[in-house]
C-alpha cells in the first residue's frame, strides 16, 4: 500500500506537548522523514497548534528553535487535580457522551477563567500564519453547552485563530471561544488525539504526548482499528527521559526547550518505525515504540 492517503495525527498535551511533538517532527526531517507532506492533519488542542505551524509555510527548523526561546517571565498555568477529576468523571458518561460533555461544558462556562480576548490574543501572536493552509488540517473542538463535537477545517468559515484557540480551550483552565454565535471548548474533551478522524488515509501516524483514556472510543488502539483492516499505523508517545523533560505540568513554558529537544532525540529511535508505516511497508501495525501509556 503505497499510493493511499497518508494522515499525521497530533494529539493533545499542554505547552510541553507542543514542544515534544515539534521536537519529534524536527528530528524525523533530519532522518528523511517530513511528515508535513500528510495529505491530513487532524490536530487537538496542542496538537491543533502544532498542525498550523507545520502547514504555515515556515521551516521546520525555525518552528523548532522558537520552542527553545527562554521562557522567563511567560504565564505558568496548570490543570489542577479537580479539574483532571471532573475531565475524567466526563469522560465516564459512556452511554451518551455529548451530555458529559455538556455537563463539563457548562461548567466551563460559569468558570472564572482570564478574559477570552486576552486567550484568543495568544494565539493570534503565537501562530507564524492566521491563514489556513492549502493542505488539509482538521482542528477539533465540543460545543461548550450541547457536548457536540466539532471539527474546523478550511472551508467552515472560522478563522484559524479562532480554531486553536478553541481546541486549546482546556475546560476550567482556559476561557470557552466564542465563534458564530456559540462557545467552544477542547482540550481534548471528546479525545485526546481523534486518530479516528483520519479516516480514508492508509498510513496514519500519530504523535501522542498524552495517551490515557478511560473510554474505550477515546483509546488511540481503538480508534485507529475503526479505521478499517490494511491501514498501515504507529503511534508515537514520550519515552522515558521526555517524560522526564515534559515533567508533572503541561502548562509550564519553562518545560518547554527541554521537551522539544526530548522530542528531537527521541525521533531518531523511532524514525525506523515511523518510516516504515509513512511508506506503508509490512503490513497493518499499531505498534507504540517509546512509551505508549496506558492505552490499551
Amino acid at each position: 500500500m503505497t499510493n493511499g492517503q497518508r494522515g499525521l495525527v497530533l494529539g493533545g498535551g499542554g505547552i510541553t506537548g507542543i514542544a515534544w511533538e515539534i521536537g519529534v517532527v524536527a528530528g524525523l526531517v533530519e532522518a528523511g522523514i517530513d511528515l508535513s507532506s500528510a495529505d491530513l492533519v487532524v490536530g487537538t488542542s496542542a496538537g491543533s497548534v502544532v498542525g498550523a505551524e507545520l502547514l504555515s509555510g515556515v521551516g521546520i527548523e525555525d518552528v523548532y528553535e522558537g520552542q527553545l526561546a527562554d521562557a522567563t517571565g511567560e504565564r505558568v498555568d496548570r490543570i489542577g487535580l479537580g479539574v483532571i477529576v471532573r475531565l475524567l468523571t466526563a469522560s465516564l458518561w459512556s452511554r451518551h457522551p455529548e451530555r458529559g460533555r455538556a455537563r463539563l461544558g457548562r461548567a466551563a462556562l460559569a468558570a472564572r477563567t482570564q478574559p477570552e480576548s486576552e486567550w484568543r490574543a495568544r494565539f493570534e501572536q503565537g501562530l507564524s500564519s492566521k491563514a489556513w493552509p492549502d493542505r488539509r488540517l482538521r482542528i477539533t473542538s465540543v460545543d461548550a453547552e450541547s457536548g457536540e463535537a466539532k471539527v474546523f477545517e478550511r472551508d467552515s468559515g472560522v478563522p484559524l485563530v479562532d480554531a486553536v484557540a478553541a481546541s486549546c480551550a482546556v475546560p476550567l483552565v482556559f476561557p470557552p471561544v466564542s465563534i458564530n454565535g456559540r462557545r467552544y471548548i477542547d482540550g481534548g474533551v471528546r479525545s485526546l488525539a481523534n486518530a479516528d478522524l483520519a479516516a480514508g488515509c492508509d498510513r496514519v501516524v500519530v504523535l501522542a504526548p498524552v495517551t490515557a483514556s478511560l473510554r474505550r472510543a477515546g483509546r488511540i488502539s481503538w480508534q485507529l482499528a475503526s479505521l478499517g483492516p490494511g491501514v498501515r499505523s504507529v503511534t508515537i508517545s514520550p519515552d522515558t527521559a521526555a517524560r522526564r523533560a515534559i515533567g508533572s505540568n503541561v502548562l509550564d513554558p519553562g518545560r518547554r526547550a527541554d521537551s522539544a529537544r526530548a522530542g528531537r532525540a527521541q525521533a531518531a529511535r523511532v524514525a525506523g518505525a515511523v518510516g516504515a508505516a509513512w511508506a506503508g511497508t509490512d503490513g497493518p501495525s499499531q505498534a507504540q515504540p517509546g512509551g505508549p501509556g496506558p492505552d490499551r
